[in-house]
């Protein structure tokens, strides 16, 4: 391949069909190429030793643009081209939006013994969104989890974690999430402030928040994405069971990094099936 290159978007999605143009010293343009549904560009196009400007385009996106050299042996490799959205500071249409759990995730992450990754998800949550019309900060979001729907794929450390060691899930049934306000953070990129309640502990919680885009879905109606990651102590929330293995290391790490897949329909209920 003389060149190859990735097109991602800040979240790590591939942009696919993005156009990719070299263009030579003088500006003339010496290649013109597609990415694939991967985001993959990878093209025979033979060209000569020396340095180009490589411009990387799509729909929805700001141009970018990257340098690269090609080699004697003909070859250029360009690396990852991150593509931002075009339109600056934005969130989808004003007025209601309400979480379709079937097409989105709650997952967490902790670190087990000091040395990998344990990763859990909630299967049962609901959730609302509110667009602001005038002032995008004024946006609102809520959501409940149901706190037995803990699933990290082992029975015996799910019913662990359902214990009152952990979520203690008898007492406090529900996770709920309420925004107090919202900041914007990038061109499509967002600070959500709120209140997490867990464990009987109210904390307030921030959200890095991106949202993704809006698009039409089969049934007729209107879809938001966005992508939401935090982090939590366990201490906070008055979780502090643990058990050092050896040489003082954790059984289950204190830090939980808290990962959200969202999709939302547009209005105050989802589609009927």
């Amino acid at each position: 391949m003389a060149l190859t290159a990735r097109i991602r978007t800040r979240d790590g999605w591939a942009v696919s069909h993005a156009v990719v143009t070299v263009a030579d010293g003088t500006g003339r343009q010496v290649m013109r190429a597609e990415a694939d549904p991967e985001g993959a560009v990878r093209d025979t196009t033979e060209l000569a030793p020396g340095a180009y400007t490589v411009i990387v385009t799509a729909v929805g996106y700001a141009p970018a643009a990257a340098g690269a050299i090609v080699t004697a042996s003909g070859r250029a490799e360009v690396g990852t081209v991150t593509l931002a959205r075009q339109g600056g500071t934005e969130l989808p249409p004003p007025g209601p939006w309400t979480v379709d759990p079937a097409h989105s995730s709650v997952g967490a992450v902790a670190q087990h013994l000091g040395i990998s990754s344990v990763r859990g998800r909630f299967t049962e949550f609901a959730g609302t969104v509110e667009i602001a019309p005038d002032d995008l900060t004024e946006s609102r979001v809520r959501a409940v989890i149901r706190a037995a729907s803990i699933d990290t794929g082992n029975d015996m450390r799910d019913t662990h974690l359902r214990s009152a060691d952990f979520l203690d899930v008898e007492r406090h049934p529900e996770i709920t999430y309420r925004s107090t306000g919202l900041a914007a953070a990038g061109a499509d990129r967002w600070t959500v402030h709120g209140e997490l309640s867990m464990h009987g502990v109210v904390r307030p919680v921030d959200l890095d928040l991106a949202y993704l885009g809006t698009g039409s879905d089969p049934w007729g109606g209107t879809r938001a994405a966005f992508r939401a990651t935090a982090e939590l102590h366990r201490e906070d929330f008055a979780m502090n069971y643990n058990q050092v293995v050896q040489a003082g290391i954790a059984a289950i790490g204190t830090t939980l990094k808290v990962e959200l897949d969202i999709q939302a329909v547009q209005g105050r209920s989802l589609p009927q099936a």
